[in-house]
């Protein structure tokens, strides 16, 4: 199954003519996931070769608005783009994210009289109150939830912290696990760890062969772990003919941070093959940078190795940091210099950096052990 990420806004606070506003996109094979939904997503989305009606869920990391305005907006043009099917119902869109959410997302659909043709759900992680600054806690009066639902919303969860983990379990399926993780921002802000179960491993032909089983269906069942019975009686387990299990991807996405919250973070990004990290300003800027809540690269190369991640990819930069390609000289800040520093202090450790661009693609393989 393929699997890869696309990045539609690398940049902080505002969308500008060289970057977007932050979001990105995990794509699989049918369906697309959206983390963060800056303004201006919806035409960033126009721009690539991604598809908004594909996303079947939305991960909001924290609510400022540079990854969240665009939300209410994109939801209503994917639904004017809709070509209802009759014999079908439209897929739920299920979004995730802080406590509030819920709320912002009902009120500016209500006071825009906003009609959506499908049924969205919001289901809400609870904060601790160790995530931000005390000024940064919301009111409960601003996230209660009125119980009165928006037409098209169907009734989400609200998910509480579980203590063992240190982590939010927020969606189990067959393909995936989705884990959240607490980060420490101006606001509670989350971390996403998106886990791809593990691939039976080749089976092999050329032993199943020499037991008489020809190519069919009991392949199959041997594939997906069912053990099988031979016509003279023996019993196969996949296990005896099955190779080394492939190691299911994992991708993690951070939201906007200082630092991590108690363990969960590293337990739900350990050897990750792609982490994504911000970077809002140098290294030289760290104090700067750490005041307003965010990173420089070394804080996030320390991130990276500390999680034994495969690749490191750097974003949410400064409106002051163009992009590569657009760097001139005489320019004071330089973007390849954010990914200098991230490479010289995870020299040694073999994770690649990469420095993340508007509609960058980068493919993630399965990769065998052997």
């Amino acid at each position: 199954m393929t699997m890869d990420l696309t990045f539609l806004g690398t940049g902080s606070a505002y969308p500008s003519p060289h970057r977007g506003a932050s979001a990105l996109v995990l794509r699989t094979e049918g369906e697309c996931w959206l983390f963060d939904c800056g303004e201006g997503t919806q035409t960033q989305l126009m721009k690539s070769q991604l598809k908004a009606s594909r996303i079947t869920k939305v991960f909001i990391s924290h609510l400022h608005g540079d990854h969240l305005f665009g939300l209410p907006g994109l939801l209503c043009t994917v639904s004017l783009n809709l070509n209802p099917c009759p014999t079908q119902p439209p897929t739920c869109v299920d979004i995730y994210g802080p406590q509030g959410l819920r709320q912002f997302l009902r009120v500016a659909l209500e006071l825009t009289s906003s009609q959506l043709l499908f049924p969205y759900s919001v289901h809400e992680l609870e904060p601790t109150t160790d995530q931000c600054p005390t000024e940064g806690q919301l009111s409960p009066d601003v996230t209660a939830d009125s119980g009165r639902l928006h037409p098209q919303e169907r009734a989400g969860r609200t998910i509480p912290l579980d203590v063992n983990s240190d982590c939010y379990v927020i969606l189990e399926e067959k393909r995936f696990v989705v884990k959240a993780f607490r980060l420490f921002h101006r606001v509670p802000s989350f971390g996403f760890s998106v886990q791809e179960h593990d691939w039976p491993g080749r089976l092999n032909t050329e032993l199943l062969k020499d037991l008489g089983l020809k190519p069919g269906p009991l392949y199959g069942r041997l594939k997906a772990g069912e053990s099988v019975t031979l016509e003279n009686g023996q019993v196969v387990k996949p296990s005896e003919v099955l190779e080394e299990a492939i190691p299911g991807r994992k991708v993690c996405v951070l939201g906007d941070c200082s630092s991590l919250l108690g363990e969960g973070p590293l337990r739900a990004c350990h050897r990750a093959d792609i982490l994504v990290h911000e970077a809002t300003l140098s290294d030289e800027h760290r104090e700067k940078a750490v005041d307003h809540g965010h990173s420089t690269p070394s804080m996030a190369a320390a991130v990276a190795q500390a999680c034994c991640a495969r690749m490191l990819v750097l974003y949410h930069f400064s409106q002051r940091y163009k992009p590569a390609a657009q760097h001139k000289e005489g320019d004071e800040d330089d973007v390849l210099e954010l990914r200098r520093q991230a490479e010289e202090a995870l020299q040694g450790t073999g994770i690649e950096v990469t420095l993340a661009e508007d509609f960058l693609t980068i493919p993630i393989p399965l990769i065998r052990l052997h």
